[in-house]
């Protein structure tokens, strides 16, 4: 299975799935390519926020991600393509082409809460707690997302 987290500018919540993901994956004992990217160009080359490394570190993960923009071969190379809100998913159903090979959904769909469904952007959020109540819905979300996969196969 091959997973990509995208987000706007790939500094926050994308690089903050990856990381939870490849713990849960490695974890699980699964074999999974796991990456992020963005929509936007304005973080490419850069690592993730301070905040966004501040709460993996609480949690003991870390990311040496280096933010990148996705691209059209992402379209093609990876099974699962998750943005994190609506405008993520309206972008890259935009940007797909018309052979894509990915399912595109929001990550939240595995949160399995209707009124929850959008990961919450904590960027122009003052502070640390917005960060922590992201990394707590993306958790439940790749949690619940490999618990279907494994259910299904």
């Amino acid at each position: 299975m091959k997973i990509l987290f995208v987000c706007i500018g790939n500094s926050c919540r994308s690089p903050m799935a990856e990381a939870i993901m490849k713990d849960i994956v490695l974890k699980e004992g699964l074999d999974w390519i796991i990456d992020s990217a963005a929509i936007a160009d304005w973080n490419v080359g850069y690592l993730p926020e301070d905040r966004c490394l501040a709460v993996l570190r609480e949690n003991e993960l870390d990311s040496n991600h280096i933010g990148r923009q996705i691209s059209q071969e992402d379209f093609a190379q990876f099974d699962y393509i998750f943005g994190m809100d609506e405008s993520n998913l309206s972008d890259l159903q935009t940007l797909a082409p018309k052979n894509c090979n990915a399912r595109i959904e929001l990550l939240g769909n595995y949160r399995m809460k209707e009124l929850d469904k959008i990961i919450f952007d904590p960027y122009f959020e003052q502070g640390i707690h917005s960060f922590r109540r992201c990394y707590d819905q993306i958790a439940i979300c790749c949690r619940n997302f490999i618990r279907q996969k494994r259910t299904s196969t």
